[in-house]
C-alpha cells in the first residue's frame, strides 16, 4: 500500500513536464475537518439503501466551506463483490467565497478477501459531477468524470473497535486540454491550441488513517485522520478560448480530522 501511494505521487510530480505545463505554484497546505450522520436500511439480504450529509470545515477549522447530501443504494452480489450507486448534493464555496452548487453521481464496484484477522479491498470508484451555473469550458469541464482508486485494509481481530488505513488515487478523466509553446521571457503563449476536454492525469493522492466503533448493531461511529495531497490544474483564458493567459499546477497538502455517525435498521 505505501508503495502505490509513492508511485502515485512520483506520477502527479511528473505530470506537469509530461503535459507541457509552464508554471507551478504552491498553495500550501491546510488543517480542517468533517462531521457526517448518516441512516442505512437493510431492505432484503445484501440490498441496503442509505442517506447522510456532512459538513467540512478548512482554514484551521475558522471556515465553513462545504457541506452536501447524499443518498444511494447498495448490493453485495457476494462474499467477495459489493456495488453501490448513489447522488450527492454539493454546496461548496469557491476563491470569491461564493457558495456554487454540484450535483454528483457516483458508481463503484468493491472487491474484497480475508486473511485471518485481516481483511483487504479495492474500490474502483467511477463519479459524475456536474456543475451547475455558467462556466468557461475551456478552464473547466462542466461535467467532469474521474476514476478514484482505493485500497483500505481493516483489522477485525477487536470485538467493537475496527482499525483501518487506506491509499487512494484520483485521476481526471477529461480535463480541458491545451497545447501551446510558452516564453518565459516573456510570459506569453503562442501556437495555442484547444484540444477538447480529452486530458487524463493523476491529480490527488490520500491517505487516511482511522477506527470504527460499533456501539451496538444499530449505532456506530468512525473516526479519522486523512491526508489529501492535491495536484490540480489552473486554467485561464478567455471567453472564447483564443487566448491562454495562463496554465499553471495548483500544490497543496490538506490534512482533515472527522467523525461520522451511523444509524442501521
Amino acid at each position: 500500500m505505501k508503495k502505490i501511494a509513492i508511485l502515485a505521487m512520483a506520477l502527479s510530480l511528473a505530470m506537469p513536464s509530461i503535459l507541457n505545463a509552464k508554471t507551478e505554484r504552491d498553495d500550501g497546505s491546510d488543517f480542517g475537518g468533517r462531521i457526517s450522520a448518516g441512516v442505512d436500511k437493510k431492505l432484503v439480504k445484501g440490498l441496503h439503501t442509505y442517506a447522510g450529509g456532512e459538513a467540512r470545515f478548512n482554514d484551521d477549522f475558522s471556515n465553513f466551506g462545504r457541506y452536501q447530501g447524499t443518498m444511494g443504494v447498495s448490493y453485495k452480489i457476494n462474499k467477495v463483490l459489493k456495488t453501490n450507486l448513489s447522488y450527492t448534493f454539493i454546496q461548496k464555496k469557491n476563491s470569491s467565497d461564493e457558495w456554487k452548487s454540484r450535483n454528483r453521481l457516483t458508481f463503484d464496484i468493491t472487491a474484497s478477501g480475508r486473511l485471518g484477522d485481516f481483511k483487504l479491498s479495492l474500490r474502483e470508484r467511477f463519479q459524475v459531477t456536474h456543475r451547475n451555473g455558467s462556466t468557461n469550458r475551456y478552464q473547466d469541464n462542466k461535467n467532469a468524470c474521474v476514476l478514484r482508486s482505493r485500497l483500505m485494509l481493516q483489522y477485525k481481530g477487536l470485538t467493537a473497535w475496527t482499525p483501518y488505513a487506506y491509499a487512494e488515487i484520483r485521476n481526471t478523466l477529461n480535463a480541458p486540454e491545451w497545447s501551446a509553446t510558452y516564453d518565459e521571457s516573456t510570459g506569453i503563449y503562442s501556437d495555442i491550441d484547444f484540444k477538447g476536454n480529452k486530458d487524463v492525469y493523476i491529480n490527488r493522492v490520500r491517505g487516511a488513517l482511522g477506527a470504527s466503533w460499533e456501539l451496538s448493531k444499530r449505532h456506530s461511529f468512525d473516526f479519522f485522520a486523512l491526508y489529501d495531497y492535491c495536484y490540480d490544474k489552473d486554467i485561464d483564458t478567455n471567453k472564447k478560448g483564443t487566448k491562454l493567459r495562463s496554465l499553471e499546477y495548483v500544490k497543496s497538502c490538506n490534512i482533515s480530522l472527522g467523525v461520522g455517525y451511523k444509524f442501521s435498521f
